[in-house]
């Protein structure tokens, strides 16, 4: 081997080292970002159990609490720096693929890609936030809003219908991957004592089975509001977890659910300490 191609060698090494440490970067800051918003949302869903009302427990909910706090202005446009890079890695993984030996699947590359345009989404909001825009209102008003707009197109029932199955069958995914511990192939469960490994599963279990509760329940009101053709059935995620409430275990269901989401911003801060990127 000459010189040249020694070089060139080198110089692609260094290239793929830098370009793995800044997608390892994004991913970790995006994934501790996440941790943040569904940790306080958990909070003020606590909250909302215990009969304080006066802040929505959803992603607006959240970051007008951070911005209530000393420095909350950096702390907002820090958070919305991480979930950049929570979009940016999860378009790197679309485009080259994720980590693993499944990780290039189409399959994989697509749910990726999704996955960028929601965390896209909210990175927008969020320095939407930081910059003194306050959006459109709760995730409850926006909900309402949407679903108005989609029952007017035509096969807006069946559009509004179609989107909350697919809303409650991924919540029943998320949670049954949870319950199933699927994480565990993202981990570096080597790293990890058996004590850490004990309370990331308790976190990664009672956190997924959360989040999963939530995402299938607002399914089930937007297909109701497909069949009832009423959009102001369909909720946001402060109306979603509210009316775990109403039902007749009362503010209790709501707590267990809000210390589940507190549990699943707690295990993104571990995905972001040991998930392999």
């Amino acid at each position: 081997m000459n010189a040249g191609s020694v070089a060139r060698n080198g110089e692609i090494g260094a290239r793929r080292a830098a370009t793995g440490s800044a997608r390892e970067g994004a991913a970790r800051a995006g994934l501790a970002a996440r941790g943040v918003i569904y940790a306080l949302v958990g909070v003020l869903a606590l909250r909302i159990a215990f009969g304080d009302s006066g802040r929505q427990a959803d992603r607006g909910g959240a970051l007008e609490e951070i911005a209530s706090k000393p420095f909350g202005a950096a702390l907002l446009w820090a958070l919305g720096a991480g979930l950049v890079g929570m979009a940016l890695w999860r378009l790197s993984e679309a485009v080259f693929g994720g980590a693993g030996q499944d990780g290039g699947a189409v399959g994989k590359r697509l749910m990726a890609a999704a996955r960028c345009v929601f965390y896209g989404f909210v990175a927008y909001s969020v320095l939407s936030f930081a910059a003194g825009s306050r959006g459109s209102g709760s995730s409850d008003k926006q909900s309402r809003d949407v679903t108005a707009k989609a029952l007017g197109m035509p096969a807006g029932q069946w559009i509004v219908g179609a989107f909350g199955v697919g809303l409650v069958v991924a919540g029943v995914w998320i949670a049954a991957r949870a319950v199933m511990r699927k994480y565990h192939k993202h981990l570096k469960l080597g790293e990890m004592s058996r004590r850490v490994r004990r309370a990331v599963d308790t976190a990664g279990v009672g956190g997924g089975a959360a989040r999963g509760a939530v995402f299938a329940a607002a399914g089930a009101f937007a297909v109701r509001a497909a069949v009832d053709y009423e959009p102001d059935k369909a909720k946001g995620m402060d109306d979603t977890l509210r009316s775990f409430a109403g039902t007749p275990m009362g503010p209790w269901l709501l707590v267990c659910v809000a210390l589940g989401l507190v549990l699943f911003g707690l295990f993104s801060f571990a995905m972001a300490r040991w998930r392999r990127v």
